[in-house]
Protein backbone atom coordinates (compact mmCIF):
# COMPACT_ATOMS: atom_id res chain seq x y z
CA UNK A 1 0.00 0.00 0.00
CA UNK A 2 2.79 2.46 0.92
CA UNK A 3 3.87 1.82 -2.38
CA UNK A 4 1.30 2.54 -3.92
CA UNK A 5 0.94 5.82 -2.72
CA UNK A 6 4.62 7.06 -2.78
CA UNK A 7 4.05 5.95 -6.72
CA UNK A 8 0.34 8.39 -6.72
CA UNK A 9 2.18 11.10 -4.96
CA UNK A 10 5.10 11.27 -7.50
CA UNK A 11 2.77 11.07 -10.13
CA UNK A 12 1.03 14.08 -8.53
CA UNK A 13 4.37 15.78 -8.28
CA UNK A 14 5.27 15.48 -12.07
CA UNK A 15 1.87 16.29 -13.14
CA UNK A 16 2.26 19.06 -11.12
CA UNK A 17 6.09 20.08 -12.40
CA UNK A 18 4.53 19.78 -15.85
CA UNK A 19 1.58 22.04 -15.80
CA UNK A 20 4.06 25.26 -15.89
CA UNK A 21 5.56 24.28 -18.62
CA UNK A 22 2.67 23.37 -20.50
CA UNK A 23 1.25 26.55 -19.21
CA UNK A 24 4.26 28.68 -20.51
CA UNK A 25 3.77 27.16 -23.79
CA UNK A 26 0.58 28.15 -24.00
CA UNK A 27 1.34 31.58 -23.04
CA UNK A 28 4.24 31.85 -25.36
CA UNK A 29 1.37 31.01 -28.24
CA UNK A 30 -0.32 34.01 -26.94
CA UNK A 31 2.06 36.63 -26.74
CA UNK A 32 4.03 35.51 -30.14
CA UNK A 33 3.90 36.69 -33.89
CA UNK A 34 4.75 33.93 -36.18
CA UNK A 35 5.67 32.38 -37.76
CA UNK A 36 2.67 31.12 -38.70
CA UNK A 37 0.17 33.23 -37.35
CA UNK A 38 -0.72 34.71 -33.88
CA UNK A 39 -2.83 31.97 -31.08
CA UNK A 40 -5.59 30.41 -33.41
CA UNK A 41 -5.41 32.75 -36.03
CA UNK A 42 -3.69 31.43 -38.98
CA UNK A 43 -2.05 32.83 -42.11
CA UNK A 44 -3.79 31.80 -45.39
CA UNK A 45 -7.18 30.77 -43.35
CA UNK A 46 -10.59 31.83 -44.98
CA UNK A 47 -12.40 34.23 -43.15
CA UNK A 48 -15.11 31.51 -42.12
CA UNK A 49 -11.94 29.21 -40.45
CA UNK A 50 -10.49 32.35 -38.68
CA UNK A 51 -14.20 33.58 -37.49
CA UNK A 52 -14.23 29.66 -36.27
CA UNK A 53 -11.53 30.38 -33.89
CA UNK A 54 -13.65 32.86 -31.83
CA UNK A 55 -10.32 35.20 -31.69
CA UNK A 56 -11.42 38.06 -34.15
CA UNK A 57 -14.65 40.56 -34.79
CA UNK A 58 -15.34 42.18 -37.66
CA UNK A 59 -14.21 45.86 -37.84
CA UNK A 60 -14.27 46.76 -41.38
CA UNK A 61 -16.74 45.20 -43.87
CA UNK A 62 -14.41 44.48 -47.59
CA UNK A 63 -15.99 45.89 -50.66
CA UNK A 64 -16.93 42.95 -53.37
CA UNK A 65 -13.72 41.54 -54.16
CA UNK A 66 -11.60 43.37 -51.33
CA UNK A 67 -10.14 42.69 -47.59
CA UNK A 68 -12.24 43.17 -44.53
CA UNK A 69 -10.97 44.75 -41.97
CA UNK A 70 -10.61 42.76 -38.58
CA UNK A 71 -9.48 43.10 -34.94
CA UNK A 72 -8.55 40.19 -32.40
CA UNK A 73 -11.11 40.42 -29.76
CA UNK A 74 -8.90 40.53 -26.77
CA UNK A 75 -6.72 43.21 -28.56
CA UNK A 76 -9.39 46.04 -29.89
CA UNK A 77 -7.03 47.99 -32.66
CA UNK A 78 -8.61 51.46 -31.84
CA UNK A 79 -10.38 54.59 -33.96
CA UNK A 80 -8.92 54.25 -37.73
CA UNK A 81 -6.74 50.70 -37.87
CA UNK A 82 -7.20 47.27 -37.78
CA UNK A 83 -5.87 44.59 -36.42
CA UNK A 84 -5.41 41.89 -39.46
CA UNK A 85 -6.76 41.71 -42.63
CA UNK A 86 -8.79 39.04 -44.75
CA UNK A 87 -8.34 38.50 -48.31
CA UNK A 88 -11.22 36.84 -50.74
CA UNK A 89 -8.26 35.57 -52.55
CA UNK A 90 -5.80 34.73 -50.06
CA UNK A 91 -7.75 34.59 -46.29
CA UNK A 92 -5.92 35.56 -43.47
CA UNK A 93 -3.53 37.91 -45.25
CA UNK A 94 -1.67 40.46 -42.96
CA UNK A 95 -1.46 40.44 -38.59
CA UNK A 96 -0.40 43.04 -36.73
CA UNK A 97 1.37 42.49 -33.43
CA UNK A 98 -1.15 43.71 -30.68
CA UNK A 99 1.20 45.35 -27.63
CA UNK A 100 3.26 43.47 -25.93
CA UNK A 101 3.90 40.89 -28.41
CA UNK A 102 7.13 40.01 -29.72
CA UNK A 103 8.53 37.07 -33.16
CA UNK A 104 9.85 34.29 -31.68
CA UNK A 105 13.21 36.33 -31.80
CA UNK A 106 12.11 38.59 -29.47
CA UNK A 107 11.31 41.80 -31.60
CA UNK A 108 8.14 43.79 -31.05
CA UNK A 109 7.34 47.63 -30.41
CA UNK A 110 10.14 49.45 -29.18
CA UNK A 111 13.00 47.04 -30.67
CA UNK A 112 15.67 48.84 -32.09
CA UNK A 113 16.95 48.85 -35.89
CA UNK A 114 20.28 47.22 -34.62
CA UNK A 115 18.31 44.89 -32.64
CA UNK A 116 16.36 43.81 -35.84
CA UNK A 117 19.60 43.67 -37.69
CA UNK A 118 21.00 41.31 -34.95
CA UNK A 119 17.96 38.81 -35.09
CA UNK A 120 17.30 38.64 -38.92
CA UNK A 121 20.89 39.47 -40.77
CA UNK A 122 18.91 39.66 -43.96
CA UNK A 123 16.31 42.40 -43.07
CA UNK A 124 16.29 44.66 -46.15
CA UNK A 125 14.82 48.50 -46.49
CA UNK A 126 13.48 49.63 -49.28
CA UNK A 127 14.37 53.05 -50.36
CA UNK A 128 10.86 54.70 -49.96
CA UNK A 129 9.37 51.59 -47.43
CA UNK A 130 9.46 49.39 -44.33
CA UNK A 131 12.18 47.13 -42.98
CA UNK A 132 10.88 44.13 -43.91
CA UNK A 133 12.63 39.84 -43.64
CA UNK A 134 11.43 36.83 -44.74
CA UNK A 135 9.91 34.97 -41.31
CA UNK A 136 12.33 31.96 -40.43
CA UNK A 137 10.49 28.91 -40.59
CA UNK A 138 7.75 29.80 -42.85
CA UNK A 139 9.03 30.62 -46.47
CA UNK A 140 5.37 31.60 -47.71
CA UNK A 141 5.87 35.01 -44.73
CA UNK A 142 7.17 38.08 -44.00
CA UNK A 143 7.75 40.34 -41.07
CA UNK A 144 7.15 44.27 -41.79
CA UNK A 145 8.39 46.62 -39.04
CA UNK A 146 7.45 50.30 -39.17
CA UNK A 147 9.97 52.42 -37.94
CA UNK A 148 10.65 55.90 -36.47
CA UNK A 149 13.61 57.00 -35.10
CA UNK A 150 15.34 54.42 -34.58
CA UNK A 151 12.46 52.15 -32.93
CA UNK A 152 9.77 49.72 -33.82
CA UNK A 153 5.83 51.30 -33.42
CA UNK A 154 4.08 48.57 -35.47
CA UNK A 155 5.14 45.00 -36.39
CA UNK A 156 3.23 43.07 -38.93
CA UNK A 157 3.28 39.15 -40.26
CA UNK A 158 2.22 38.98 -43.73
CA UNK A 159 1.71 36.43 -46.56
CA UNK A 160 4.19 37.19 -49.11
CA UNK A 161 1.35 36.92 -51.90
CA UNK A 162 -1.03 39.62 -49.31
CA UNK A 163 -3.11 41.47 -51.60
CA UNK A 164 -4.22 43.69 -48.94
CA UNK A 165 -1.72 45.98 -48.10
CA UNK A 166 1.12 47.94 -50.12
Amino acid sequence: MKKVLVAVLAGGALLTAATPALAQTAQAAKTTLGPYGYGKVRLGMTEKQARATGQIVLNMAGEAGSCSGWDLKAHPSGKNAVGLYISKKKGVALISAPKGVKTPEGIGVGSTMTQIKKAYPNVKTPQDGYPSVRVPGNPKAYYAFLVEKGKVYQLSLGLNSQDCTN
